[in-house]
């Protein structure tokens, strides 16, 4: 198996708002340890769990967010899942040949075809 491109990967979770959301928290974050001269924290967690002994897992998305404030920390955590396919090239949003026997060529019954017209 390929190694998984973690950018593309994050891109798709959650339809790209999860990469959204990674970037408005290292933002604020950063803006605010520079305001307070405090620590801040972005925890990025991915839980993973196989669906049903299919070829798909479903990955549990966690951003933890701790931003400094002039009196304390404001702390927000939010999880969302998104399932994902094991596939040769690692892991991708779709499997890697959704089509695969839909075009294939197949005899044709003799009750399929067309009458000879004369």
């Amino acid at each position: 198996m390929k190694p998984t491109d973690p950018g593309e990967m994050i891109a798709h979770l959650n339809a790209g708002v999860f990469a959204q959301q990674i970037g408005t928290a290292l933002s604020a974050v950063s803006a605010a340890v520079v305001n307070h001269s405090k620590k801040g924290q972005v925890i990025i967690t991915l839980d993973m769990t196989q669906i049903d002994g299919s070829h798909q897992v479903n990955i549990a998305h966690t951003l933890s967010v701790t931003e400094p404030t002039k009196t304390g920390k404001r702390t927000e955590i939010g999880t969302r899942k998104t399932p994902m396919h094991v596939t040769s090239n690692g892991l991708q949003p779709f499997p890697e040949n959704p089509t695969g026997d839909m075009f294939k060529n197949k005899e044709p019954s003799s009750q399929s075809q067309p009458a000879e017209r004369h």
